[in-house]
C-alpha cells in the first residue's frame, strides 16, 4: 500500500470522491473528477513530493487509471531504500 503523502497528493484532484470515502487501489481516477489539465497537476506534484521523473513509456492512461496502478509506477521510480 502508499503512504500517506500519496493519498494527500492525490485528494484534491479526485472532487467527486466523498472526503469519508476510502481510496483504494481500484478507485476509478477518472470517474472522481481526475482530468487531463488535473493529470498534468498531479503528475508534477507527484514528481516533486517523490524527488522522480515520470519516463515517457509511463504517461498514459493506464498509469493514472486508479491509484494502484499510478502507486506501482510511482514505486518502480523511486530509489531502493
Amino acid at each position: 500500500m502508499w503512504d500517506s503523502s500519496f493519498d494527500e497528493a492525490l485528494r484534491p484532484y479526485l472532487p467527486f470522491l466523498p472526503a469519508d470515502e476510502a481510496l483504494t487501489a481500484e478507485t476509478p481516477l477518472k470517474e472522481y473528477g481526475l482530468d487531463s489539465l488535473a493529470t498534468v497537476e498531479l503528475l508534477a506534484v507527484l514528481e516533486e513530493k517523490y524527488n522522480v521523473r515520470f519516463s515517457d513509456d509511463a504517461l498514459n492512461l493506464e498509469t493514472f487509471e486508479n491509484p494502484g496502478r499510478l502507486w506501482a509506477t510511482l514505486s518502480q521510480l523511486q530509489p531502493a531504500s
